[in-house]
């Protein structure tokens, strides 16, 4: 059966040469097949060059085109739109000339989303196109600026903080549903905006601080904080009040830290847990909240960023019927994804696996999950005591603080129990010093330990937008590659795009993956230091971090200046 005749849009592309017409069919049937918009589908597959395709588009609508980005955000015509209808139709309302209304649009034949704007606002409607990623951009920045708009707010806006405080209780208790506009308090809105803002932007900590003339809010992204917004100093205690009633703490107290959780349903299959700690400073309570995704412990050992090597050496010690599997590294390393990720892959019906965890940041159907809590007297030991009376396969210690943590945790690993955990050192050599500080025979640690993973994170660069750097041979050598690899080094740095911050998007695991062999349980069995099992472990062939750190760059996954950020010499 013939193709149909290309018409519109498609005869466009062909005629600009920019696809050929047996792929146009194929795209134009697969679009149809998805129910998305022809254009839509064909950047979404990147079929064609974003701005190819929009100069295309516009010739063939008669459209004027506009870079949003060098388009001033505060001339936004606000209030214009309602929201829903924004976000329904991906357009945004730029400007407002008496009954006129010029909006920016990625889609000209959405003729609907037009009609009911025209409809809805009873205004002329002018369109002009806009480059689709920045068009996306733009409409969540203006949406997402609620700090900019409660600068604007007075006190008598907000009403006594007792009624906010009883309306917020009854749907702060178990979920915390976000957006949909229910709350029409502007404290309630604006911290339901922070958290989706956070989670949209990919953070990974929110902090809320109070200072004697400012109140700031701040997010965590790719290890990195930056400035959300700045409302109201005067504003700090009932957004305070308001994070805490969402935790289900105690609003009265505020001379004690306290910790709490929020879970926020982002969809009916959707959830994201915060967990919340509060901090009395010299001008009120500093909050923070950690995002916990119960996603990211089921992203699979080939997302973390483990080397093929050292993948295999984990997957191998995993495997064993027994002996202990150590993660090391500073607060923020990405030690609890890399044990649930060991832990998922274990979870199976036929094991019995439990956890002892202070607190549970992860939760996972199949595995018991304990919080440990000093106060009422269960802690790291008495948890694990409990453990091995229920005849376990696998346990996992959120921290070995102790000797007798460490010492029962070792006896499990040596009576046929999988054991892991982690310690706050910052190599594999360290933590089995360290271990020996706290007072474990040398021999316990020789025949219980079977591998040690040391990790960091370090930001990866973005692929749009990465460039290649010149960096002369001599200055590699002594950044510590090879001869070879000096040689035909191919380094990328960040440059910056629309898609990432500041050049990075995302993080990777920088590891160093030892196994104890032998030749290191000798070391162990007589008391050597540090320098001397790194010297074993070097000669046997496991990378360290800042060798693994190199790999990285090689591969032009991150930067050099990353590298040096995140590892040390």
């Amino acid at each position: 059966m013939a193709n149909k005749p290309l018409t519109g849009l498609a005869a466009r592309l062909l005629a600009d040469q920019l696809m050929d017409e047996a792929s146009i069919h194929e795209a134009e049937a697969a679009a149809a097949k998805a129910q998305k918009p022809f254009s839509r589908y064909l950047l979404e597959k990147k079929l064609v060059d974003p701005k190819a395709l929009m100069l295309a588009t516009a010739e063939e609508f008669g459209l004027p085109v506009l870079d949003l980005s060098a388009f001033d955000k505060e001339h936004i015509a606000k209030g214009e739109v309602q929201e829903k209808l924004i976000r329904k139709h991906s357009v945004l309302p730029l400007i407002k000339r008496g009954s006129h209304l010029f909006v920016a649009i990625s889609d000209p034949s959405n003729h609907q989303g037009l009609d009911e704007i025209r409809f809805n606002t009873g205004l002329t409607i002018h369109s002009v196109l806009a480059e689709p990623a920045v068009l996306e951009k733009m409409i969540e920045t203006s949406l997402d600026d609620t700090g900019d708009a409660l600068t604007d707010l007075g006190d008598e806006e907000f009403g006594d903080l007792e009624d906010l405080e009883v309306s917020a209780v009854d749907d702060a208790a178990d979920d915390v549903q976000g957006g949909d506009g229910k709350d029409d308090t502007p404290v309630v809105k604006f911290v339901n905006k922070m958290l989706l803002s956070a989670i949209k932007g990919g953070a990974s900590d929110l902090h809320f601080e109070p200072y004697e003339k400012a109140y700031r809010v701040r997010f965590r992204t790719d290890g990195i904080l930056f400035e959300a917004t700045r409302p109201p100093v005067s504003l700090g205690p009932r957004i305070a009040s308001r994070l805490k009633i969402m935790s289900a703490m105690d609003i009265s107290e505020r001379r004690k830290p306290q910790d709490g959780r929020i879970k926020m349903k982002l969809s009916k299959t959707k959830a994201i847990d915060f967990r919340v700690n509060t901090l009395p400073t010299l001008w009120g309570e500093k909050i923070v909240l950690r995002i916990l995704d119960p996603s990211s412990a089921k992203m699979g050992i080939d997302a973390l960023g483990y080397e093929e090597v050292q993948k295999a050496m984990y997957m191998t010690a995993l495997h064993q019927p027994q002996g202990m599997i150590l993660v090391t590294g500073p607060t923020g390393s990405g030690k609890t994804v890399s044990l649930y990720t060991g832990l998922n892959i274990l979870n199976t019906t036929e094991r019995n696996i439990s956890t002892a965890e202070d607190p549970v940041e992860i939760n996972l159907e199949g595995i018991n999950q304990v919080n440990v809590n000093p106060k009422q007297g269960m802690d790291f030991s008495q948890a694990l005591r409990a453990f091995l009376r229920q005849d376990p396969d696998i346990i996992m210690v959120g921290e070995i603080r102790d000797l007798e943590t460490a010492n029962i945790a070792i006896k499990a690993a040596q009576t046929g129990h999988m054991v892991l955990s982690t310690l706050h050192t910052n190599s594999a050599a360290e933590t089995l010093t360290r271990l020996q500080n706290m007072g474990v025979p040398s021999f316990n640690i020789a025949t219980s330990v079977s591998l040690i993973i040391a990790q960091r994170l370090a930001r990866r660069l973005c692929n749009n937008c990465k460039t290649k750097v010149k960096i002369p041979k001599e200055t590699l050598l002594e950044e510590g590659f090879t001869e070879e690899q000096a040689a035909n080094a191919e380094i990328y740095g960040p440059k910056g795009c629309d898609n990432c911050n500041n050049g990075y998007k995302g993080r990777v695991g920088i590891y160093e993956v030892v196994a104890i062999t032998p030749g290191m349980q000798q070391i162990i069995m007589e008391e050597g230091n540090s320098l001397q099992i790194s010297a074993q472990a070097e000669k046997e062939g496991f990378n360290n971090l800042r060798q693994s750190g190199l790999l990285k760059a090689l591969q032009g996954v991150t930067s050099l200046e990353e590298v040096n950020r995140v590892t040390q010499d």
